[in-house]
């Protein structure tokens, strides 16, 4: 809330240059606020009394933004990539599955290695844990398990991130 719209009685005033001008009518700090030529604007409206600034609020709002964009910059995205593996996979095609994940998880995102059984896979789902856990193997050197291989359905999965 800026200027007019501050409707409180009272409130708790803070000068331009930060030092406390103590608690007044909000009428008495809308006109110090028009004397220096700024806003009056409500920054703890919670507090009791609550607390209002005298400020220039463009200025104020363009801080305020820079602060976000600053901040949004800084953040990572982390997105979960899904490679699908099948029990009776050969090794060339596991190799290259292998290469994709590399880059997957060069970029930074994390990795979902999913062994999809169908039909009468379903009966040799111990057995075929191997090809897991040589996947996992073979990216040991650029990869930590998140989550250990677990059945989920008809499929099994592995989660692995980037080694840091």
């Amino acid at each position: 809330m800026i200027n007019e719209q501050i409707r409180d009685k009272e409130v708790r005033l803070i000068g331009e240059d930060g030092e406390q001008l103590g608690i007044m009518s909000a009428k008495d700090a809308f006109k110090l606020a028009k004397e220096a030529g700024l806003d009056l604007v409500k920054i703890a409206p919670t507090a009791k009394p609550p607390v209002c600034k005298i400020i220039d609020y463009g200025k104020y709002r363009y801080e305020l933004a820079k602060k976000e964009k600053e901040a949004k910059k800084k953040q990572k995205v982390v997105d979960v990539k899904v490679l699908w593996l099948s029990p009776n996979i050969e090794s060339n095609d596991l190799n290259t599955k292998i290469n994709q994940a590399r880059k997957i998880l060069t970029k930074g995102d994390k990795l979902k290695v999913m062994l999809r059984f169908r039909g009468r896979e379903m009966a040799h789902m111990n057995s075929s844990k191997h090809i897991l856990d040589d996947f996992v193997e073979a990216l040991a050197d650029c990869s930590v398990v998140e989550k250990p291989a677990k059945v989920e359905g008809r499929s099994m999965v592995v989660v692995l991130t980037e080694k840091k």
